[in-house]
């Protein structure tokens, strides 16, 4: 390559490369940090009996909290950006990165509103939606590029130095969670032409924080306690109790085979997805970045076609995460694009071992 390469630079392509060859030849996931909140498998609660949307706020708390955290991995695209066989359009949020009334690779949370009719008054109702990190994830199992990887907390990230953007994870997703963006990733050095189309984004927990032993950004940002989270059981133990307590409803425990991410509410399920619908058709909103909350949603992966996918795209992802891997070591790990390397030569500027 023809920049300047630190030797801290250096050794971390270089190992990174190599670790990621190895996990890749053994099928296991990235390795976990064990630090604090990371050791074993964790819940979070979003009760909506105590959220009220921030509304005396510009921004949800939570919603701010989470672009701050997260900014410097949002997605810097090349430009300009061009079309893919056989997509005759890109999307493209990068102009939009203020907007949080829905989910975008630059938003990965937001706060819906919907007013919804209860035992005869209409109640208000603010509803925080990120990724649910489901535990057996149907788009983890059927990314071709094991992209997708759910660790020890139960946490569900995807790695977008290995994502091409295909956008199956958001297709399979009974929420059309992750949120892609075009002109970024590893496609445009492999098949900027044939495939892919950018990378997809979305709420990771913020995992980094995890391995900390410290909460998620939204957790710690919520001002009414809305949103908490601890051990796997403990959080469901006491969903269930609070629900009670309410005489409310559940949402996460059984959807798409159970998620640690559970909700409590004192109107039913079903009326929020309705009211959720309604307002995105009135809208005349068609895309998945405002998800409505199906109940009864069954795992993708318990059909047969579902099934058969998911053996097709385990065979093939071995071998294609090998090939991007090796291509990625050869060429000096050139996927690591746009914010990551002007962050690199930032960090190159101050460092007075440089190897030419």
């Amino acid at each position: 390559m023809s920049e300047s390469i630190s030797r801290r630079t250096f050794f971390k392509r270089t190992t990174a490369a190599g670790l990621l060859g190895a996990l890749a030849a053994t099928g296991l996931s990235k390795p976990v940090q064990a630090a604090g909140l990371s050791n074993g498998k964790l819940g979070t609660l979003i009760d909506l009996t105590k959220c009220d949307g921030c509304k005396n706020y510009k921004t949800p708390l939570c919603v701010e909290a989470c672009g701050k955290h997260n900014q410097a991995r949002f997605p810097e695209p090349q430009k300009p950006l061009k079309n893919y066989w056989p997509q005759k359009k890109v999307e493209d949020w990068s102009n939009k990165r203020d907007l949080k009334s829905r989910l975008t690779p630059y938003n990965w949370t937001f706060v819906d509103h919907v007013k919804v009719e209860h035992n005869g008054t209409e109640q208000e109702v603010y509803v925080p939606r990120r990724c649910m990190h489901c535990d057996n994830p149907t788009c983890s199992k059927l990314c071709p590029f094991s992209a997708i990887t759910k660790d020890q907390t139960g946490a569900v990230s995807i790695d977008d130095e290995l994502c091409f953007g295909g956008a199956k994870c958001r297709d399979v997703c009974p929420w059309g969670i992750p949120q892609r963006q075009a002109g970024v990733g590893i496609y445009l050095d492999i098949a900027p032409d044939l495939a892919g189309g950018g990378v997809m984004y979305k709420c990771d927990m913020c995992v980094d924080l995890l391995a900390e032993g410290r909460k998620p950004a939204c957790v710690s940002a919520c001002p009414k306690g809305a949103i908490s989270i601890g051990p796997r059981e403990e959080v469901r133990t006491l969903a269930y109790k609070k629900a009670e307590e309410v005489n409310g409803y559940i949402y996460g425990d059984k959807e798409n085979g159970g998620t640690p991410t559970l909700y409590i509410s004192a109107v039913p399920f079903e009326k929020i997805d309705a009211a959720i619908k309604a307002d995105k058709a009135n809208k005349k909103d068609i895309s998945p970045g405002r998800p409505g909350m199906p109940v009864n949603v069954e795992n993708y992966l318990s059909t047969g076609k579902g099934m058969f996918l998911s053996s097709i795209m385990t065979t093939f992802a071995g071998a294609a995460v090998a090939g991007i891997t090796a291509y990625r070591t050869m060429k000096g790990d050139k996927a690591i694009r746009s914010q990551k390397n002007q962050n690199e030569q930032r960090e190159e500027h101050n460092d007075d071992e440089g190897i030419k």
